[in-house]
């Protein structure tokens, strides 16, 4: 199985600089051992110390390979109950290669998660789109055919136009949107070129479409976002947004690529399905979120083997469980975002 061996934006300084964490109070614990750091956790503080970001999970930890992962997740699980204090629910993800028996020593249970599709940027661009499913070469094709060309965002324009698609996605009756960022957010992001990027999909001079990167230089880069516009979507933009990025990924040296999720979209890129584990503790009357989630699970299994007309009815039964549920070394050193580093 390939794993992720890259350093991630979520290991580095540039973690506190995220204005979406606002609020949240993140901190990072190092595992050190002997004054070597061996070990890497960042989180957040937010009802559960979690990441999520419209439910799709980002892997939090890093061990050094050649440390010893039941020392480097000790201390770090050690790190991490001090810092949760009283917390009722703890959760984290983890890349599944990541060996943290420290944290299952401590009473955490681990979930398998469906996973991201991770390219390996090492094989070069043309090995790549060989390996893409025909559909998105006839997409990516299609795209130049329209006339679609990517840009990487970079003036004060180009945030307004993508403002101004992101605005309209957010009100589209297509799907679900969850996140609401302001414009200030929005700016912020756009002007922290270290460990984002942002590129755009332009018909006819009009942004119609765009992609947010978020990476570690020349480490893991991260498919963080996408917005469009529901009129251009037959025109491809997406398509040929993803592919630019992967091409620009492999120009700037990164060694792999995480798309951020494994639905049908993602798998048309080929690579590999990485699974993510989500590592949980729950410390509530009766686990009551260990025991929502059986029971969502039984209740999804009802849904696949149920007529039409029940599965409606099933549907909203999880949606009503789901609600409910929301009532000899030196050891770990916990940063706080209490002063941010400079810029």
């Amino acid at each position: 199985m390939v794993c992720i061996d890259a350093p991630s934006h979520y290991d580095a300084p540039e973690f506190f600089w995220e204005p979406y964490w606002t609020g949240k109070r993140p901190f990072v614990i190092l595992a050190l051992d002997h004054g070597r750091a061996i070990g890497v956790f960042s989180g957040l503080h937010g009802g559960d110390l979690q990441f999520a970001f419209g439910g799709l999970s980002r892997s939090q930890i890093r061990i050094d390979n050649n440390a010893d992962a039941l020392l480097a997740s000790d201390l770090l699980a050690d790190g991490l109950l001090q810092e949760a204090e009283d917390e009722e629910l703890v959760t984290f993800h983890a890349w599944s290669c990541v060996p943290l028996p420290g944290f299952e020593r401590r009473g955490f249970l681990r979930n398998q998660q469906e996973g991201r599709v991770v390219l390996d940027l090492s094989l070069g661009a043309d090995a790549l789109y060989k390996d893409f499913h025909e559909n998105r070469k006839r997409n990516i094709r299609i795209a130049i055919k329209n006339g679609i060309e990517v840009i990487e965002s970079s003036t004060q324009e180009d945030l307004h136009a993508y403002w101004s698609v992101y605005s309209a996605w957010r009100r589209t009756s297509r799907k679900t949107i969850v996140h609401n960022h302001s414009f200030a957010t929005t700016e912020q992001v756009h002007l922290m070129r270290r460990n984002h990027r942002r590129f755009l999909a332009r018909f006819d001079g009009r942004v119609i479409a765009a992609t947010g990167l978020r990476f570690h230089p020349t480490g893991l880069v991260e498919y963080a976002n996408n917005c469009s516009l529901d009129e251009f979507i037959p025109l491809r933009p997406n398509d040929l947004l993803l592919w630019r990025t992967i091409e620009w990924a492999c120009e700037q040296g990164f060694e792999k690529y995480s798309l951020g999720g494994a639905n049908p979209f993602f798998r048309k890129s080929g690579g590999n399905v990485l699974p993510i584990y989500r590592y949980r503790l729950d410390r509530t009357f009766l686990h009551r979120h260990e025991l929502k989630d059986r029971l969502g699970s039984k209740l999804r299994s009802l849904l696949r083997k149920a007529p039409t007309g029940a599965g409606r009815a099933v549907r909203k039964l999880i949606k009503r469980v789901s609600a409910a549920g929301q009532i000899g070394c030196d050891g770990p050193v916990i940063i706080r975002d209490e002063k941010p580093p400079q810029r």
